[in-house]
């Protein structure tokens, strides 16, 4: 119990920065439908659903190799860095050259031939995000979290200042809604012709600001390129590259797809790439199970690495994946039953059109979720080539129902094509798994908490009560009777638990 104590205590570390990091981002949400139309918010959206594929092929699956090959015995954990951000840094430079000389190219092919300037902003946060990556991970394998989830916040809270700044305060004095004598000094830094450029702008000032930040680890580098140390990190991470491209296939095509894919007038007034705004702001209200998963995986990588080698590992990650799904499962049902509440940080009405693509998208990413509980398996067997082939197993699944789906339901189909794409994945490792590195996960349980916090959701959608605080109290009601069924049944656990 001791160790998922140490997992518990490392996940709330590294969580800090990242919830309230993406909590203070999210501010950022009602800023954007506030001030952007949707089809505005929609170019954003669809700009970066194609830097997240870029954003893995400019670190290629060196990240993790960094991690299992630096907790492996014997391991020289200095000479591992060296190598690997030498790589990083090398080939960054080289691809952000190219996408840089090509940008007039790109921004034509993507539709935008006027917004060169976003494609060079975007080609330099893919280098600096790729880079930064691999002392990020230094700093998580040296148990730092303090000084991890420090450089992370800063940078978040200058992001959103930033935003602030420009979009609202800039915003309404410009406007005259305020302070209509400051508007000439307004006028000198502030353009409202500028729009989304502002979102790509800061982006990179925040993100360029995180190397000074970084400077001790940074000057610990030794430029360093050996064949022999570099070629099994390589071979080890290049199934990892191909899965990380068919996940973001499985996260962001839907955006893509709904641009070219959705039938002209399928939403009567509203252009497609309007509806990719409504769905992306939608998309952003499943933040709270994103900030879970992404908090866990932070801690736990390193983590089941590190107990790879303990006899007792299977009955540890067992046990973890349970509380996981318990967490998660209470995140879905709370989020779902209050809806409407969570519907009002969408600050324009045209935004919350597609509000019912939320619940879909919050069970999708518990799956998706359980996925990296059960990924551990072939992580830790050196097998990743099996990630690969159930991530493009996955990658196949969301096209698929992305194109047959988005037609007939819109971003509702693409929605739907999430959550069954994430639940074949999980179904799919957690079968192998039990074949390759058998881990006796309590199936009966997980899978029953899942079903009754859809249930009580459903429940909450079929009974329509009309009083504010009536209603209010069953939705309550309905979340403490999920808590009360896990004391029930897991109390023994969670007594064992905080020894």
């Amino acid at each position: 119990m001791s160790i998922a104590k140490k997992l518990v205590g490392q996940t709330a570390a590294y969580g800090l920065s990242s919830i309230v990091g993406r909590a203070l981002n999210y501010l950022l949400v009602p800023i954007y439908t506030n001030v952007f139309l949707p089809e505005e918010y929609g170019v954003v959206s669809y700009l970066y659903a194609f830097v997240g594929f870029f954003n893995v092929l400019y670190t290629y699956g060196m990240e993790t190799a960094f991690f299992r090959f630096a907790n492996k015995p014997g391991a020289n954990k200095q000479q591992l860095y060296n190598q690997v951000l030498t790589a990083i840094m090398c080939s960054s430079i080289l691809m952000t050259g190219i996408l840089i000389f090509a940008s007039g190219a790109i921004a034509n092919y993507i539709g935008y031939p006027e917004q060169q300037e976003y494609v060079i902003w975007l080609a330099l946060v893919l280098a600096i995000d790729a880079i930064v990556a691999i002392p990020f991970a230094k700093l998580r394998l040296e148990n730092k979290p303090i000084k991890f989830a420090a450089i992370k916040l800063s940078n978040i809270i200058l992001t959103v200042g930033a935003n602030m700044f420009f979009l609202v305060l800039c915003h309404d004095i410009y406007n005259g809604e305020y302070l209509a004598s400051l508007r000439p000094l307004v006028e000198q830094i502030y353009d409202p012709e500028f729009g989304v450029g502002y979102i790509f702008l800061i982006n990179l000032v925040a993100n360029a600001l995180q190397i000074p930040m970084l400077w001790r680890e940074f000057s610990s580098l030794r430029f360093s390129i050996n064949k022999e140390v570099i070629k099994p990190m390589l071979v080890y991470a290049y199934p990892l590259l191909f899965m990380g491209l068919a996940g973001m296939v499985n996260e962001l095509i839907d955006r893509i797809l709904l641009e070219h894919w959705l039938p002209e007038n399928f939403y009567p007034d509203k252009s497609n790439m309007a509806a990719v705004g409504i769905y992306s702001a939608c998309y952003k209200l499943s933040i709270f199970m994103t900030l879970a998963i992404q908090a866990f995986r932070y801690a736990a990588e390193p983590f089941f690495f590190s107990q790879a080698e303990d006899k007792a590992s299977p009955k540890t990650f067992a046990l973890v994946m349970k509380w996981f799904i318990i967490v998660c499962a209470f995140i879905f049902l709370f989020i779902s039953v209050n809806l409407e509440d969570f519907a009002l940080l969408l600050r324009s009405p045209s935004y919350r059109e597609g509000i019912m693509v939320v619940p879909v998208l919050l069970l999708a990413n518990l799956f998706l979720g359980a996925y990296y509980n059960l990924s551990v398996w072939f992580k830790l067997t050196d097998k990743t080539y099996f990630g690969t082939y159930i991530s493009f197993g996955g990658a196949a699944i969301t096209i698929i129902f992305n194109l047959l789906l988005i037609p007939v339901l819109g971003y509702m189909g693409s929605a739907i094509a999430t959550f069954i794409c994430y639940f074949s994945m999980a179904l799919v490792s957690y079968l192998l798994g039990n074949r390759h590195y058998p881990i006796p996960y309590p199936v009966k349980n997980i899978v029953s908490y899942i079903l009754l916090a859809s249930v009580l959701v459903c429940i909450a959608f079929f009974i329509s009560i009309e009083n504010f605080w009536l209603r209010h109290a069953f939705h309550l009601a309905l979340c403490i009777a999920f808590a009360a069924t896990v004391w029930v049944r897991e109390r023994e656990s969670l007594i064992q638990l905080k020894r």
